[in-house]
């Protein structure tokens, strides 16, 4: 089906002007269409949910409707009582002329139409200090909104994410594979690799086992929240919105706060060489947290925040332990250009979380005066 009939199906007003490929996103297929009218003019995305990532798509847009349903009303009832500092923003759903949310097409794959976010936008990496609490704010903020959400109305999209004795299960699981052993003896790096996890197996847990002792307890999480999913308006310089709400699930949101550390605040990105530049930024971490406490501290508990830093050492580790295990199993989920890039990508995050542990009082403290 040709893209201009397809998108035809939903109820937007105006005539379509153009409709071309938007963003730089690796999931799901993007589009930027503009429609004007005489007096107006309305851009929205339109976006096929890629099943091979996301088996029910389906699921996906329900989680969506219920996920952006509960925000919209709770925005709305926040600006009424005129107590924010600024307009928060979240995509809306545009529905089909039927008024269903999707449109299914002869190959069954779903497409979907949602509103753009307007006069802003988002960065690869963080800008600075003050960019990193803008972060902050939109992460807090996002976790205010679906805080007091049921969380059963919401399936899980991606069963097993941020389960880290799954991935280290699987870890293991990949060890007794003879083409793993080959690697590991054939390689000194990939054998500091392995001592590295060894040392740190109750790291992976610790999350886990406080959420299993009912110290934490689950509420809703982002599930993706890298510095490329915070819009900042254009105007104001303000966070303005989370986006990419596919991955949007039951969970701690502890996976979400300490995830969004590791990427903003290791300005040297995933795939540098030289380990001498791969530093946990503390300027970035402070700023960071600050903004989002200042949005999410309201319904978190003295438990949450006892476990902040364990957040902040472990997705390192997390993400370094799936990088390690995918280098050991033939490079078979995470892309890569060369056989030993996912080996790198892993030195980079067990690297951050050195640098986070050696860290820990320094970061420890300023957690605490929040």
């Amino acid at each position: 089906m040709e893209l201009s009939v397809l998108i035809n199906k939903f109820n937007i007003k105006g005539r379509l002007v153009s409709l071309a490929p938007f963003g730089n996103g690796n999931i799901n297929d993007t589009f930027l269409a503009i429609y004007r009218n005489t007096f107006t003019e309305t851009q929205v995305i339109l976006q096929r949910v890629n099943r091979n990532v996301f088996p029910v798509p389906e699921a996906i847009m329900e989680n969506m409707h219920e996920v952006t349903r509960h925000c919209h009303e709770k925005l709305e009832a926040d600006a009424k009582a005129g107590t924010d500092d600024r307009v928060w923003q979240m995509p809306r759903i545009v529905k089909t002329k039927e008024g269903a949310d999707y449109v299914a097409d002869e190959n069954g794959d779903v497409w979907r139409v949602i509103t753009r976010i307007m006069s802003a936008h988002a960065f690869d990496v963080a800008q600075g200090p003050e960019h990193a609490m803008e972060c902050g704010s939109a992460l807090g903020h996002f976790h205010y909104l679906i805080s007091d959400m049921d969380t059963a109305l919401v399936k899980d999209p991606l069963p097993g994410f941020h389960i880290t004795s799954g991935y280290l299960a699987k870890y293991d699981a990949t060890l007794g594979k003879e083409s793993a052993q080959e690697l590991l003896s054939s390689s000194m790096e990939a054998k500091r690799m392995a001592k590295f996890v060894e040392e740190r197996r109750d790291l992976a847990l610790c999350l886990e086992k406080a959420e299993k002792a009912g110290e934490l307890k689950k509420r809703m999480f982002h599930g993706d929240p890298k510095v490329n999913n915070i819009m900042i308006d254009d105007v104001t310089g303000k966070g303005t919105a989370m986006i990419d709400l596919d991955t949007v699930s039951t969970g701690l949101i502890h996976m979400d706060f300490g995830d969004a550390l590791r990427s903003i605040c290791n300005p040297a990105g995933e795939e540098e060489t030289n380990l001498s530049k791969v530093v946990f930024d503390e300027d970035l971490a402070t700023a960071f947290c600050k903004g989002y406490m200042r949005e999410a501290g309201s319904f978190m508990t003295d438990a949450d925040r006892a476990y902040l830093f364990d957040s902040i050492r472990l997705l390192p580790f997390e993400l370094g332990l799936r990088f390690f295990q995918d280098y050991l199993d033939g490079n078979t989920y995470f892309k890569t250009t060369n056989p030993g890039q996912n080996l790198n990508r892993a030195r980079v995050q067990f690297r951050l979380c050195e640098s986070i542990e050696s860290r820990e009082r320094s970061i420890r403290n300023f957690l605490s005066k929040l």
